[in-house]
């Protein structure tokens, strides 16, 4: 989830708990606080790339950290709140602020270490992709009045709007998986399970990949509010069975750092349609036709004492654009 959002919802976290004297400084703590679990992206090592992405959303985000993690802020923020409220409070504000961060993430694709280090899966509803400024927006004007004016009216409102938003959300992922049910059930494969993921920015558009036969396919569906669905057919790409292909390099840094990748990938790697080094999340792309991943690790087998390079292959350029907006406004050649 993106930055705003995050402290938007951890300032009213703490609003809510706040009283007309100590309502903008809870506003403030709980604003930080929100922000602070993305800070172990800081973390990690330049000469092993991998650790950062499995430290991302890890410790600092499992519910068992909270407390903790609100600790830590709260004694660093007392030094500039002291003066209006007791550590108590600070601390206090500072844990409703921290404890929304988790959540947050959680309903985004990405997906989160809730329940670390019991539990090494990552938790993720799918339904809000980690940029929606119709989201945001919203949260945006609710908590700026909110603030302006010191009451916890508005607050509630951005609690109303946050739950109505997510319930949209809900929604229109299940309209999605239905239509794409119906697609597979119409091709006999209705086994099949999906992976159904908002594209960036907007409930209107969506990225479906499913595995078949050994290749992972994608589709797009603009699932409009009052328009007929629309499918866009997308594209197929081989899924690396990189245990067997790398298996003589087993024991290796590479083959070690192939493996943790795997992992965060859940397993569906791709090579990467212009780099034939790199294997690629297929999880994601630029377009939800595509099977071009968005990031990737390169493969050297002749440094498999190293750790292997980790890349972003993002194409932001104005055909890819043009074509994003064009799905998500219905244009169909």
């Amino acid at each position: 989830m993106d930055p705003v959002t995050h402290g938007l919802v951890g300032a009213t976290s703490a609003q809510l708990f706040s009283d007309k004297d100590t309502f903008r400084t809870a506003s403030f703590i709980g604003f930080i606080a929100a922000l602070a679990p993305d800070l172990d992206v800081f973390l990690g090592s330049e000469s092993n790339p991998l650790l950062t992405l499995e430290l991302h959303r890890q410790f600092t985000h499992a519910f068992i950290f909270i407390p903790f993690g609100a600790l830590v802020i709260s004694l660093i923020l007392w030094f500039f709140v002291k003066k209006r409220i007791s550590f108590k409070h600070t601390y206090f504000f500072s844990l409703m602020g921290y404890s929304t961060a988790g959540l947050m993430d959680y309903i985004t694709s990405y997906g989160v270490y809730l329940f670390w280090p019991f539990d090494n899966e990552r938790f993720a509803l799918n339904i809000v992709s980690v940029f929606d400024p119709l989201l945001t927006g919203g949260l945006l004007i609710a908590a700026s009045i909110a603030f302006y004016n010191i009451k916890k009216a508005y607050s509630y409102g951005l609690v109303a709007w946050l739950f109505l938003y997510l319930c949209f959300a809900g929604i229109q992922k299940s309209r999605v998986e239905n239509i794409a049910t119906d697609v597979l059930l119409a091709e006999n494969d209705s086994n099949t399970e999906l992976i159904i993921k908002p594209t960036i920015g907007n409930q209107i558009l969506w990225s479906v990949r499913f595995v078949d036969d050994g290749e992972i396919c994608s589709l797009g569906i603009r699932a409009g509010l009052f328009s007929t669905p629309i499918i866009y057919e997308g594209e197929c790409a081989v899924l690396i069975d990189w245990n067997s292909t790398y298996k003589p390099f087993k024991g290796t840094v590479m083959y070690n750092n192939i493996e943790r990748f795997s992992e965060l990938s859940d397993g569906l790697l791709v090579r990467h349609p212009n780099h034939p080094n790199v294997l690629g999340d297929a999880r994601y792309s630029m377009l939800p036709t595509t099977t071009s991943p968005l990031w990737g690790i390169t493969i050297d087998t002749t440094k498999t004492g190293q750790h292997v390079k980790f890349d972003s292959y993002r194409d932001a350029s104005p055909e890819i654009r043009t074509k994003f907006l064009d799905m998500i406004l219905g244009r169909v050649d």
